[in-house]
């Protein structure tokens, strides 16, 4: 589906591009091109006065706020590096961002998201980051949920593997909401907002 519109009120939401996630191996984009793109959309919502929200994971030293439930897969365990959990610097230290910490994959539960979105007066989210099938679809589906519009951001998000990457963008996200590319949003950005 191609992209249609951006409402007048669409914030820019990033998910966990941060600095113990962004190096790590992804496909079919390293971090430092999802980063590059980010930035660009991030410079252009920024300069329209449009919400940019930074979103991290994080967890206490001890993982006692880790989600409990039994999976066939286990949590990675063990101790981050220090600063595995901050925003990249490319990114970070724009006054008017809003930040998000969570301890899940999905932005919305346990955190004021839904709640900073509609001080707002938000009504859509375009979305970009690291992991595409995790934290970026997880975000998406609540938002769908919420009732917000969805726009992905589909070159300017990558996972650790290729293959979940390829089914959230195909078989997910046109579910969920409209895809495009960063020159695709920049360019309806550019059309429907001055």
């Amino acid at each position: 589906m191609a992209l249609t519109t951006l409402d007048p009120r669409t914030a820019l939401v990033v998910i966990d591009l941060q600095a113990g996630i962004v190096g790590a191996p992804t496909v079919p984009y390293p971090g430092s091109e999802v980063v590059a793109r980010t930035v660009e959309l991030a410079d252009a919502f920024r300069a329209r006065d449009l919400p940019v929200v930074l979103v991290r994971v994080s967890f206490a030293a001890d993982f006692g706020d880790v989600p409990p439930g039994r999976t066939d897969t286990p949590a990675a365990g063990g101790s981050r590096p220090e600063g595995w959990d901050v925003i990249v610097p490319e990114l970070a230290g724009h006054p008017g961002d809003i930040h998000v910490t969570k301890h899940n994959w999905g932005a919305f539960h346990g955190t004021d998201l839904d709640v900073q979105l509609r001080r707002r007066g938000v009504t859509q989210i375009v979305l970009t980051g690291i992991a595409t099938s995790i934290g970026v679809e997880s975000t998406a589906r609540a938002a769908h949920e919420h009732g917000y519009h969805v726009t992905l951001a589909t070159d300017a998000m990558s996972d650790l593997d290729a293959d979940a990457h390829a089914n959230s963008v195909a078989r997910i996200f046109p579910r969920l909401g409209e895809t495009g590319t960063t020159a695709e949003i920049l360019q309806l950005l550019a059309k429907t907002h001055g």
